[in-house]
C-alpha cells in the first residue's frame, strides 16, 4: 500500500487533487482508515491515475474521464477520447487563424493589396450548390469538391466558389462551388450553371486561408474608397490550392467582389439549369 503522499509523488497528481478525484468518485482510494481518515493506495491505480492526469490536461472534462476510466471496452475508451481530440484540433485551428490575423492586422509595414478590376464573360460551369451554415462551409465545400472532381474529368480552369452575402452576415446562405469545363454533366449534385457577366475587383490572397478574412477587409476596404459597391455575392477563385501543392505559403486564391457605381444596377445571379 502506498500512502497518499507516495502515491502523490509517483503519479505527479497532487494531495489536493487526488482528495478531490476521491470524493468525486473519480479515482478512489484502495483503503480508508476509519479512525485517522487517511487514504492508501495500491501500485496497481498507478496507470489509471496517470491516464487520468493525462486527460486532465487535455481539457478532457471529468463526466468524460469518468466515462473513460469506468469503460472496459477499449473501443468505446478510444471512441470518447478521439472525439475530445478532434474537438480539441478543432480549437488549436481557430486559435491558429486568430493567431495569423492577428500578425498581419498588426504588421506595422503591411502590404498593400494590389487589386485589379476585371470584366468576366458569361460562363457556364459544373457546379454543386446549397444552403449551408458558415460552421460547416469547410466540411461541406471538401465534399462537393470531390464529388465534382469524380464528375468532371476536363476542366478548362481552377475551381472556384461563389458566397452569398447572408453566409456572412446571418451565419447560414447559399454556396455554389464550380468547375469549368467545356461539357458541364448532370451527375448526383452536379449540375450545369451559368454565372452571369459581370465587373470584379479582384485580389489575391497568397498562402493559407487562415487570414484569408484580412484581404477580404483590405479589398473592402479598396473598393468603398473608390467609391464603388458591392453588386451580389463574393466570388473566389482557388488558383493554387491544397489539392495543388501541400505547402500553404504557396497557396493562391482570387477573392473577387461584383462592383458597380453608385448609380448602376447591380447584376443578376447565377443561372440554374
Amino acid at each position: 500500500m502506498l500512502a497518499i503522499g507516495e502515491f502523490s509523488r509517483l503519479t505527479h497528481l497532487s494531495v489536493r487533487t487526488l482528495r478531490r478525484y476521491h470524493d468525486l468518485g473519480l479515482l478512489v482510494p484502495a483503503r480508508v482508515d476509519r479512525s485517522t481518515g487517511y487514504r492508501s493506495y495500491t501500485s496497481d491505480q498507478i496507470p489509471t491515475a496517470q491516464v487520468i492526469h493525462r486527460l486532465r490536461e487535455l481539457d478532457v472534462p471529468l463526466a468524460d474521464v469518468r466515462r473513460i476510466i469506468a469503460s472496459t471496452d477499449p473501443h468505446s475508451r478510444s471512441t470518447l477520447v478521439t472525439e475530445h481530440l478532434v474537438r480539441l484540433e478543432a480549437e488549436l485551428d481557430r486559435t491558429r487563424a486568430a493567431v495569423v490575423s492577428l500578425r498581419r492586422l498588426l504588421d506595422p509595414d503591411p502590404v498593400p493589396v494590389s487589386v485589379e478590376l476585371r470584366a468576366v464573360p458569361e460562363t457556364t460551369v459544373a457546379a454543386i450548390e446549397d444552403d449551408i451554415e458558415l460552421d460547416d462551409v469547410m466540411a461541406w465545400y471538401a465534399g462537393a469538391m470531390a464529388e465534382l472532381d469524380a464528375a468532371v474529368g476536363d476542366r478548362t480552369g481552377p475551381p472556384g466558389g461563389v458566397y452569398d452575402n447572408a453566409l456572412f452576415e446571418e451565419g447560414k446562405g447559399h454556396v455554389l462551388v464550380h468547375v469549368p469545363t467545356a461539357d458541364p454533366p448532370h451527375r448526383g449534385r452536379v449540375h450545369p450553371v451559368t454565372l452571369p457577366a459581370v465587373e470584379l475587383a479582384v485580389a489575391t490572397h497568397v498562402g493559407p486561408h487562415d487570414d484569408a478574412d484580412v484581404t477580404y477587409g483590405e479589398l473592402g476596404s479598396w473598393v468603398v474608397a473608390n467609391t464603388l459597391a458591392v453588386a451580389g455575392p463574393v466570388r473566389e477563385t482557388y488558383l493554387v490550392g491544397p489539392a495543388d501543392d501541400p505547402d500553404p505559403s504557396a497557396w493562391r486564391t482570387e477573392i473577387s467582389w461584383p462592383i458597380f457605381r453608385v448609380s448602376q444596377v447591380p447584376s443578376p445571379g447565377p443561372v440554374r439549369r
